[in-house]
């Protein structure tokens, strides 16, 4: 009965830090041997013209923000340092469940030994109050085990820290949704930067390898000898990036000086480069996937049928597939283009064999991703292949008279952002294998997303 009871009182404590964190506002004065300056969410707040975050004086403003919260850190929590921090940035989404499923199959994916090691950092980075609160609440009463603990942490940014919406919106690509996502994950990692010997970047609607901290600790130490910046666990945008925590308040800055010019994944290339690693460090299997939600008004329904999307997740048109690899009566061609968990499976494949994705109308791309291979290890993928887009369709049946190289398959996968007008007026995506292969192959899916304004309407959303 008293151990219940001291259970009890632990978590209620724990789910009060967390409120602490989801506020990031602390009393005006805290009366303690250290003479702690007192700490609150206004701290980075001074109004920031258009261009201040790129000013000395305001990353300034970052600097203090991430003093007062260690020591908010230090005096409140005395909390362990740990070896390995995850770090997330949430957004509202349409499937709310999103963040949740994230956390649910973070913890079920690692072990009680390995959840030692572990600390999971969420940046709640909205400011719609209902929403903060109705987050709190659901992971406050599904984690309260890990909040008492310590291994999970909420933090929330006040709106009046990020620049005006006008000034992300000028001059930056996709508007303000890229500025504003550069700009929560450099809070992210400013927060993150003390926390763990190393910092694992992770999106909030990923599923999660089992084991994948081991997997994780074996590759960290077979690079003990070979310096590193960034180890890839996943070739998906920023997915799975491992850095040093070392690292973590030089990139937050890096982020901020630049965070109008390109989206998250454009700069972080960058910033491995300037410190002096030249080439991707991909390492395989790889760990972590991202999950895309759809929902339909009836169970039954094809993949083929409506679908209220994901404003994040692909838009994959109307379409009729073709392809001259081999077919078995399991496993289909058209499975490799449905949005949800079924692939397309055949073997013994030679160079020239294409699976060709043909639109019922043109369209206007802005993204396309091939995924091959099995999920946790990698089998069964392609080993060399690449992406065309075709233009000028032409008969009955109808076929494209042109392609143009998109790019190539790295490691069984492609994620490509067409950032010009060669995404403009597209009829077809055609697969196509470079190198004869022997044996099973395993198309899991191709994901194309068309340029529209769901960019400005994600972009709304944070108003």
């Amino acid at each position: 009965m008293r151990c219940s009871i001291r259970r009890g009182i632990i978590t209620s404590v724990g789910i009060g830090f967390l409120w602490f964190f989801i506020t990031l506002k602390v009393p005006r004065e805290i009366e303690d041997d250290q003479n702690m300056m007192a700490f609150k969410g206004q701290v980075a707040t001074p109004a920031l013209k258009e261009d201040n975050y790129g000013k000395r004086r305001d990353l300034s403003l970052m600097e203090a923000w991430q003093n007062h919260t260690f020591q908010y850190i230090k005096t409140i929590q005395q909390r362990r340092k740990t070896w390995l921090t995850v770090g997330i940035s949430s957004v509202p989404r349409p499937d709310q469940s999103s963040l949740l499923y994230t956390l649910v199959s973070l913890f079920h994916a690692s072990s009680k030994t390995e959840q030692k090691r572990l600390t999971v950092l969420i940046h709640l980075a909205h400011s719609d109050l209902s929403w903060l609160k109705e987050t709190v609440a659901h992971i406050s009463t599904l984690f309260s085990t890990q909040i008492s603990a310590g291994q999970l942490l909420l933090i929330h940014a006040p709106s009046d820290a990020y620049p005006t919406m006008d000034a992300m919106r000028k001059k930056t690509h996709n508007g303000e949704f890229y500025s504003r996502q550069n700009i929560d994950h450099a809070f992210l990692m400013s927060f993150a930067a003390k926390l763990s010997e190393y910092f694992l970047l992770l999106e909030d609607n990923v599923h999660c390898a089992s084991s994948f901290i081991t997997h994780i600790h074996r590759k960290v130490d077979a690079m003990r000898s070979n310096p590193w910046v960034l180890l890839e666990f996943s070739n998906m945008g920023f997915l799975g990036k491992l850095f040093h925590s070392r690292d973590l308040p030089l990139l937050a800055h890096f982020l901020l000086l630049f965070y109008k010019e390109k989206p998250l994944d454009g700069l972080i290339p960058h910033f491995r480069t300037l410190l002096a690693q030249k080439n991707p460090i991909l390492c395989r299997p790889f760990l972590f996937y991202n999950r895309f939600s759809y929902y339909t008004s009836n169970d039954s329904q094809k993949a083929t049928s409506f679908r209220k999307k994901n404003p994040y997740g692909p838009d994959n048109p109307p379409a009729a597939i073709f392809t001259n690899m081999k077919v078995f009566d399991v496993h289909f061609p058209w499975e490799a283009y449905t949005l949800d968990e079924s692939f397309f499976w055949t073997h013994d494949v030679s160079a020239g064999n294409h699976l060709t994705v043909i639109l019922n109308h043109p369209a206007n791309l802005s993204r396309v991703q091939v995924l091959t291979g099995t999920i946790v290890d990698g089998k069964h993928a392609l080993e060399k292949g690449q992406v065309e887009l075709g233009y000028d369709p032409e008969g009955m049946p109808q076929y494209c008279t042109s392609f143009a190289l998109l790019g190539h398959l790295l490691e069984g996968q492609m994620n490509q952002e067409i950032l010009n007008s060669m995404g403009y007026d597209v009829s077809c995506v055609r697969l196509v294998v470079k190198a004869n292969q022997v044996g099973g192959l395993i198309i899991r899916h191709i994901y194309l997303w068309e340029e529209n304004s769901k960019y400005m309407e994600a972009a709304q959303s944070w108003m």
